[in-house]
């Protein structure tokens, strides 16, 4: 009686860390589950997969494997928190939360996120072009840069704080967001749903370029205010 609204979206970003049969990364003793990992999707991304793969990653899978990992590891070795890793981090998250709190500007970090992703849906989602994505890449920086500059947080740090939760989040969408269109801008051809408007066929289907993109991407972080750096691992 009443149609169904069906609209195309960026799910997320189509991507995943790759696992074993275990849903074990490359990192020993950290799982992944869900659309976070590779394993079920192909180009097709179906409505209602990602629920699909939760449920079975979640019911299925690691039941059977996180307990074994934890009965042929054994009981975990004390760290200390006088180690020299974990005072680095604990130095650079306070930092961080002192320098969110004292830009004392004028926006809140919703109207910071909403702009970021606005930005996103036009220029990165499932129908980009060069044009487009070149000219993200010149907005997301600004955006950043005024993020730093006007942001407003309520409360402190002594407390739940919500406000102050959502901007540390949204610190690093800028930063991720930028990464996203760096590769989308990258890789110049259209496959699946990544579908690049300089590159299909007459009837307006993806044309894809096997002979240049029969890689994975992945992008490694070079230093705050680096460019990240692009490995490319072959599919074979």
């Amino acid at each position: 009686e009443v149609p169904m609204r069906i609209y195309p979206a960026s799910h997320y970003t189509m991507g995943g860390l790759w696992v074993d049969y275990n849903l074990e990364s490359t990192i020993p003793g950290l799982f992944v589950i869900g659309e976070a990992n590779f394993s079920d999707h192909g180009a097709n991304r179906l409505g209602a997969s990602a629920l699909m793969q939760g449920l079975a990653d979640g019911y299925f899978v690691l039941p059977y494997t996180i307990g074994d990992y934890f009965a042929r590891e054994g009981k975990p070795a004390a760290i200390s928190e006088d180690h020299a890793s974990i005072r680095q981090t604990e130095e650079e998250v306070r930092s961080r939360i002192a320098r969110l709190l004292a830009i004392n500007g004028k926006r809140s970090p919703d109207s910071f996120h909403k702009e970021l992703g606005n930005m996103v849906w036009e220029y990165c989602g499932m129908s980009r072009n060069e044009t487009g994505l070149r000219k993200v890449l010149g907005m997301i920086p600004a955006l950043r840069a005024e993020f730093w500059e006007n942001l407003n947080l309520v409360g402190g740090n002594e407390e739940l704080n919500i406000s102050l939760e959502k901007a540390g989040r949204v610190a690093d969408f800028m930063e991720f967001a930028e990464l996203l269109c760096q590769d989308a801008l990258e890789r110049d051809e259209s496959c699946g749903a990544h579908f690049r408007e300089e590159h299909q066929t007459p009837d307006g289907e993806a044309k894809r370029n096997d002979e240049k993109y029969t890689h994975v991407s992945v992008w490694e972080y070079a230093g705050d205010d680096q460019p990240a750096v692009m490995q490319k691992e072959e599919l074979v």
